[in-house]
């Protein structure tokens, strides 16, 4: 991000819109490096039973509600979104993005059944929970993808009606972390602030179109 002030959304934007020399070969790694991390980054939160912001942190919140798996409540979640998002960014992105989306359904499942915790500090998997999901997040928003939701609503508002896209991120996320509050016990929900936290920063220092021009 540009001086650490630009939002991950505008960020996944500007990503989507510039043209670059990825191979193909380079997509489907950088996509595949970054699905996985995020997943793995999923399996660490759900087995210290923490939440994080974003279409992803309500699919676990509804997870741990209802019982139901991440992975198949996470890809519905994000249904109602590739329409917007072929609007504001094109088909490539919302494909891409579409593609993302079903992989880590699916290896959410997957990496829950092949890692096992016998012991995990929460602070300390709040802190790996960050850095490995940023580092997915950045590996999707080079290669021209993101994990849907929120972010893509936030453009479009942002498009049509001028609320700019970080206040809509921000503002669904206050309201996950609302309901969170009263769903989660009260260390649970600290760590979950701090795994947030984490994951933001990451972005921010590190995703800066001037670092990186290729997409």
């Amino acid at each position: 991000m540009s001086n650490g002030t630009e939002t991950a959304t505008e960020a996944e934007a500007q990503v989507a819109v510039r043209k670059g020399n990825h191979t193909l070969l380079e997509d489907a790694q950088g996509l595949i490096y970054g699905t996985t991390m995020c997943g793995f980054g999923i399996v660490i939160l759900t087995h210290l039973g923490l939440v994080t912001g974003q279409t992803a942190g309500l699919a676990v919140l509804i997870s741990y509600i209802t019982g139901w798996s991440f992975g198949p409540v996470f890809f519905v979640v994000n249904l109602p979104f590739y329409w917007l998002g072929y609007s504001r960014m094109g088909l490539r992105f919302t494909i891409k993005t579409f593609i993302a989306v079903a992989m880590l359904s699916l290896l959410s499942k997957f990496l829950g059944t092949e890692i096992l915790f016998a012991e995990l500090t929460p602070w300390v998997g709040a802190i790996l929970f960050g850095f490995v999901t940023g580092s997915g997040l950045l590996a999707l928003f080079r290669h021209g993808a993101s994990l849907g939701g929120i972010g893509i609503l936030g453009l479009y508002l942002q498009d049509k009606i001028g609320f700019r896209a970080g206040w809509t991120q921000l503002t669904f996320d206050l309201c996950l972390f609302t309901v969170a509050f009263f769903v989660l016990p009260g260390g649970a929900f600290l760590w979950s602030l701090l795994g947030a936290i984490v994951v933001n920063f990451v972005i921010a220092i590190n995703h800066r179109k001037d670092w990186y021009v290729a997409t």
